[in-house]
């Protein structure tokens, strides 16, 4: 049987976006240098181009080499410093300068931070992530979060940390501790980066990220999508992630939550700026150029739904943040994760 025509222009259309979008041409891309970067912008934002099917069963096919198809790791989030933070995080109900009706706390005692990491355990989560709203740590703060990692990590689990930015030696003493996982997320691409925080600029992240590489400590770092950005920024922000050298261990991506009060809700009005299966795109594309890295649906999963979830699984998504609370938005509860997890037959680590 002859292939249509149509269908004829169709694959060497694919073929060509494939072949553009594999090729790691050298470019201008701020965290690597030109001789080293192993994706551009455009050949990222050529995959998120691919026809959706053959955009998640490439990815798919890179997920199955490297990760069990149908295993989910779950980590639970804490917020133990709420609230009161200087920055200006467009997206953050937790800036002091912003009306969301979250106060100002006070860092929890370790006893009920070591509470909350045994729940988590006893929920099926492998590891703990601490956060607080900070720009940074000052020495006073840190000295009670080591005491917290050693505490968590003796429950065994692992343990993650997201304190802001980190000055030197700061890493090392989180290292010292047992830290396991240091988060610090890009946001988005450098080019839009501007229209979100003011307060810090790119570099400080990156700086964070070198300290914490350096220190020995695994990294955890991703993004926000649906901020209003362009798939062009998007791609920036993958690309900008990939070429991280080497590239993070995990990948959290956030699919952002208006929180009345911010920015954000009122530049978007409080809709959704992204379509669903935009976002299971950016899964795929994310799983396509950090093939090793675990891939985690993080903020966002309540609006999303699960059959939109169920896409990112197929798409290569491989973590979860479990249980009903991040740091101050919803999330799914535990219940209703081990529903989903069970219909579409996922077991856990």
């Amino acid at each position: 049987m002859s292939v249509p025509p149509s269908a004829e222009r169709m694959n060497a259309s694919v073929d060509q976006v494939a072949d553009s979008a594999t090729r790691a041409i050298a470019g201008a891309v701020p965290v690597a240098s030109r001789a080293s970067a192993r994706w551009t912008v455009d050949a990222v934002e050529a995959l998120f181009a691919l026809p959706f099917t053959e955009l998640l069963h490439r990815a798919q096919t890179v997920h199955r080499q490297h990760h069990a198809p149908d295993t989910v790791q779950l980590s639970t989030l804490l917020s133990i410093k709420t609230g009161g933070c200087s920055e200006d995080c467009g997206y953050c109900p937790q800036a002091a300068r912003y009306q969301t009706g979250v106060e100002n706390e006070a860092l929890l005692a370790q006893d009920v931070v070591v509470a909350a990491a045994r729940a988590a355990k006893a929920a099926g989560a492998s590891r703990f992530c601490m956060g607080a709203a900070w720009r940074g740590p000052k020495e006073r703060d840190l000295a009670p979060v080591l005491d917290m990692v050693r505490a968590v990590k003796a429950e065994g689990l692992e343990t993650c940390c997201t304190l802001g930015m980190l000055k030197d030696g700061q890493a090392q003493a989180l290292k010292d501790a047992g830290l396991d996982y240091y988060n610090h997320n890009l946001d988005t691409a450098p080019e839009f980066y501007g229209d979100i925080v003011t307060t810090r600029d790119y570099r400080d992240r990156l700086d964070t990220l070198e300290r914490v590489r350096e220190a020995g400590i695994n990294v955890c770092c991703g993004g926000i999508v649906g901020m209003g950005e362009s798939r062009r920024a998007r791609a920036g922000l993958i690309a900008q992630l990939a070429n991280l050298d080497p590239y993070p261990e995990s990948v959290p991506i956030n699919h952002l939550v208006q929180v009345e009060g911010t920015p954000l809700h009122d530049r978007l009005g409080g809709e959704a700026a992204l379509a669903p299966l935009e976002f299971v795109r950016t899964i795929a594309v994310a799983r396509l150029t950090m093939p090793k890295a675990m891939v985690r649906l993080s903020a966002g999963r309540r609006e999303l739904g699960d059959a939109a979830q169920a896409l990112c699984f197929l798409a290569g998504a491989n973590s979860i943040f479990y249980g009903d609370r991040l740091l101050t938005t919803g999330n799914p509860d535990v219940d209703a994760d081990r529903v989903l997890l069970s219909a579409l037959g996922l077991a856990t680590a």
